[in-house]
Order: C-alpha cells, then sequence, then structure tokens
C-alpha cells in the first residue's frame, strides 16, 4: 500500500511530493523509454509554434464562453503533475461555475453530463477546451502527450486502491495520451486500473513516431473524423486492457469493486471532498510560495481574454 502525500518535512523538502508504491521484490520494476530524456524540450517548442495559430483561437473561445454562461472564460484546477508536484492547470470552462459547489469534486457523469453547457459540450467534444494548456507546456508543467493528469482529492485515493497508479507520475502528464484517445472518460475504479494500464505502456514505449501518431490522431478527431477511424489510421488503437484488482490493493469492507464511485472510496478512507479541496489548495499555495511565485500573469490575461497580454507574460 502506498503513502500519496506526507505533510511537510523536517528537512524542508517540497509539500507536495508523492511517495512512489511499494512492490513485491517479484515485481517488475517500471522502465522509462530514453526518449523522456530530451522529450521536455521537444514539447517546449512544438507549443510555442502551436500557440502562434492558437491564441486567437483561445481569445475568441474566452469570449464566447463568457458570453454564453456566467463566469470567467478560463478555468483553473490543481492538479498533480510529475514527481506528484501540484500544479494550476488551465481549461476553457466547459461546465456551470457551480458545477461542483454541492457535490465536491466528481468524475465526468455517464452519457450527457447536466453541468456541462451547451457551448461546453463542443468544446469539449472537439478537445478546445485543453488548449490553453499549452501554456502550461511552455512552463514544463506538462507535455503534449502523456498520462493526464489528475486532481489531487483523486490521487490521494486511488494510490491507495491501485498500487501502480504513482507510476504515472515519473514523467510529465500530457494534454492527450495513448489512455485518453483509447478509453472514455473514468466513472469507476475499472476505468481507472485500464487507462493506468496504457500510462504505463506508453512510459515504457514512447518514442517521438509514437507521438506525432497520437497528435495527428488528436488533430483528426478535432477535424471530425471519428475516434476509431482516426486510431486506425495512425495505428494508435489499443486492445481494452482487461485488468484484476492485485493483492495489493487496498479492499474496502474486504472487496474493492471495480463500479466503486469516487465518493464512496473517499467515505470508507475517511475523507471528505470538501477537506480534501482545502488541503489541496493549501499545498498548491504552499509550494507556489517555496518558489516565490504568485498566480501567472499569463493565466490573469488569459480569464480576461486578452491573448496578446498572455503571450507577452509567458515571455517575460
Amino acid at each position: 500500500m502506498s503513502a500519496p502525500y506526507h505533510s511537510r518535512p523536517a528537512n524542508g523538502g517540497r509539500l507536495s511530493q508523492v511517495t512512489a508504491p511499494r512492490r513485491d521484490a517479484a515485481s517488475p520494476t517500471l522502465v522509462r523509454s530514453h526518449y523522456f530524456a530530451w522529450k521536455g524540450l521537444l514539447d517546449r517548442l512544438m507549443a510555442a509554434l502551436l500557440l502562434i495559430p492558437g491564441l486567437p483561437m483561445i481569445g475568441i473561445l474566452i469570449v464566447l464562453v463568457q458570453l454564453t454562461s456566467r463566469g470567467p472564460g478560463v478555468y483553473r484546477q490543481t492538479r498533480v503533475g510529475r514527481g506528484g508536484r501540484l500544479f494550476t492547470m488551465y481549461k476553457l470552462r466547459s461546465m456551470r461555475i457551480d458545477a461542483e459547489a454541492r457535490s465536491g469534486p466528481t468524475w465526468a457523469a455517464p452519457g450527457k453530463d447536466p453541468r456541462v453547457t451547451s457551448l461546453g459540450y463542443w468544446l469539449r467534444k472537439l478537445h478546445l477546451d485543453e488548449l490553453p494548456q499549452l501554456f502550461n507546456v511552455l512552463r514544463g508543467e506538462m507535455s503534449l502527450i502523456g498520462p493526464r493528469p489528475e486532481r489531487p482529492e483523486f490521487v490521494d485515493v486511488l494510490g491507495r486502491y491501485i498500487p501502480e497508479y504513482h507510476d504515472r507520475h515519473t514523467v510529465a502528464p500530457g494534454i492527450t495520451g495513448l489512455a485518453q484517445i483509447n478509453l472514455p472518460p473514468d466513472t469507476d475504479l475499472d476505468s481507472v486500473r485500464r487507462k493506468v494500464a496504457l500510462d504505463l505502456e506508453y512510459i515504457h514505449t514512447a518514442s517521438l513516431t509514437l507521438d506525432c501518431r497520437m497528435f495527428l490522431c488528436t488533430l483528426l478527431r478535432m477535424l471530425g473524423l471519428r475516434g476509431d477511424r482516426a486510431m486506425s489510421l495512425m495505428a494508435v488503437n489499443r486492445p481494452i486492457p482487461h485488468v484484476k484488482p492485485t493483492s495489493g490493493e487496498l479492499h474496502a469492507n474486504g472487496h474493492t469493486p471495480g463500479n466503486v464511485r469516487l465518493a464512496d472510496l473517499m467515505q470508507s478512507l475517511g475523507l471528505s471532498a470538501e477537506a480534501s479541496s482545502l488541503l489541496a489548495k493549501a499545498r498548491l499555495e504552499s509550494e507556489q510560495a517555496e518558489r516565490n511565485e504568485s498566480v501567472p500573469a499569463t493565466a490573469e490575461a488569459l480569464a480576461a481574454g486578452n491573448p496578446l497580454a498572455a503571450a507577452e507574460a509567458i515571455t517575460q
């Protein structure tokens, strides 16, 4: 069983480090592809190039979001990155501003999510809501391709149920990835296990060729090509992993059913959504204070619907 987070160490180390899960002696060790040694530099270069046409599009979409629903155009959310470090991820807001006011952090609802706005539905369908994350890539917090970053509220819980879950944090999280291309959004433990299996496959086999194929697949889907057709053309389709709980997983009431909801998991571990959200926010603020950082001017400019100011901020 792993311990996802620890309180501040006596030697003044980072508050938000995630401890890698313990493994049995017979368990294989995750081997990262050598491609990750220089992938970060390539990601930043590509993000800078993509922002040239992307900035005007982001600015227009921010205005449309603000005109069609109450609230800011850019949504900020704390996520867990490489090495367990917390960072602020940016998205175009696709949900009502009060989407989780009563429920707290929740996974995506199956079918049509009532929290999603009319414009947000199309932003998600075309993956346009992820465009502001190019700034996260430019800052070195994310990658173009990689495991999707998860919220600390979920990581705290999922890391206790799935021993391999924290192996995803050995590389920078991505805007899109092998698991996201092949599988639907997470709804329960089984869906998370399947994505973890594909994430670990990617970490082990990543290459420039594979990244290019996944990037083109995502682009084709944004242009309206059916997902399965795009995956076949780019040869990135994978069989759905058949994953069973292992003996190392933490069981709730003697078993870990695959369709357990996040709220039930958090309750079984004595965690409340509100308490976990406040703790995650405190961790992020503390880490930013250690680095003497304030909220990035880039995010402020985006939220104000000023993409040119955002571009100036990111180059300062």
